[in-house]
């Protein structure tokens, strides 16, 4: 666990709060909107590893995961604050617990975004280059 300007960021799976995770994701989250709640909650619980945000009074505020082989690569998904919550510095503080701060930190990481760019080009992330390919979800 580590505290930034009174927030924890901790990796404790049993101290996530699912039902701030389906809320978020389920209305806010333009990237997964049309996941049920057992998908979150499967997405979730076989993530190699997680990060919660909490607030001052221990409200779980935000949220990032990870997939990954635990060797050589790790994938970056789920990434959000809640909006009441933003505007704090919180979501490059996940980024970092995620990515620099844990054992991944010399993987090589990969995502999937339409917005927060300059966020993610802080922790070394650029555009890909043809050599990516991508099948998208039957679901969405």
């Amino acid at each position: 666990m580590r505290e930034f300007n009174n927030y924890q960021f901790d990796d404790d799976r049993e101290r996530l709060d699912h039902e701030v995770l389906w809320t978020f994701l389920s209305t806010d989250a333009y990237w997964g909107k049309w996941r049920t709640r057992e998908d979150v909650r499967a997405g979730v619980d076989g993530s190699w590893r997680v990060v919660g945000c909490y607030s001052p009074v221990g409200q779980m505020v935000g949220f990032a995961r990870a997939t990954s082989d635990g060797v050589n690569f790790a994938y970056l998904g789920d990434v959000f604050v809640v909006p009441a919550h933003r505007g704090h510095g919180l979501g490059k503080e996940l980024v970092r617990e995620i990515i620099e701060n844990g054992p991944g930190r010399d993987f090589r990481w990969m995502l999937n975004t339409s917005d927060a760019h300059t966020l993610y080009r802080g922790f070394g992330f650029a555009p890909g280059d043809s050599t990516v390919m991508v099948r998208p979800s039957a679901k969405g």
